[in-house]
Order: structure tokens, then sequence, then C-alpha cells
């Protein structure tokens, strides 16, 4: 009798829960701001990249059942890091001077292209993951 056992593909191996993910994002995209910040002036392209590889990440660790919770994350995650910004250090994301709306809607457009390419990679990731699910139930 041969059992043959066979090999998760990466579109199945996601098997975390969605909290459990979107905390580990946040707390990953934080810790990833604070380096930025120390390594530089203000946020910049070590930012963009860290925000763009964990929203891949999430995407690809996250059991079926949560996609929702991690396909609402990467807009929310940037736009929390930036008014976290706004009100704590205006001149790393915007000028010194700018109001907090300002500053805010300065930083999250200065950083439009990784949370377009961020949100793309992660929802068309789910997107995949889900067609590949519904085809190969378990």
């Amino acid at each position: 009798m041969s059992s043959a056992v066979r090999q998760r593909t990466l579109w199945e191996e996601g098997r975390r829960p969605g909290r459990e993910v979107a905390s580990l994002a946040v707390a990953l995209l934080l810790t990833a701001t604070v380096v930025d910040l120390v390594l530089s002036d203000g946020l910049g392209l070590f930012f963009d990249l860290a925000f763009v590889s964990l929203c891949v990440g999430a995407a690809l660790a996250v059991r079926p059942r949560d996609f929702f919770l991690i396909g609402v994350l990467p807009p929310i995650a940037m736009a929390f890091v930036v008014l976290l910004l706004g009100v704590s250090d205006r001149g790393s994301i915007a000028r010194a001077d700018d109001g907090i709306a300002q500053a805010v809607i300065a930083g999250l457009s200065r950083h439009g292209i990784a949370l377009a390419l961020g949100y793309a990679a992660c929802l068309g990731l789910l997107a995949l993951r889900r067609s590949f699910v519904e085809r190969h139930p378990r």
C-alpha cells in the first residue's frame, strides 16, 4: 500500500490566522519605519520595499478563510504609519510646518507607488490562492 503524500504548493502553504498575520505585518512595518528613520532623514526606499514585501508575505501566510482581513490590510497599515508620523514627526513625511492632514496626504502621496504595488500584489496573490483552493479542495 503506497501512501503518496503530495507536497503542498505555495498557494496552499498559508495556514496562519488572519489576526496573527495582520499583527505581525503591522509590527514589522513599524519596525521597518523606525529602521528607515534611523538610517535616513525620512521615510524612503527601505520603507517602500519593506511595505511591498510585507504585503506579499501576508498574502502568502494567511489561511484562506481570513483572506478578507489581509485584503484590506495594506492601505490601512500604510495610513496608520503615516498618521503616526504625521502626529509625532511630520518632517519625516512632509514639511515640518505642515498641518497633520496635509502631512498625512503628502506622506501617502510620496509612498503611493509602494502602496499601489503592495496592494496589487496582495490582492493578486489572494485571488490566485482563492482560485487554487476552489479548484483543489482538500
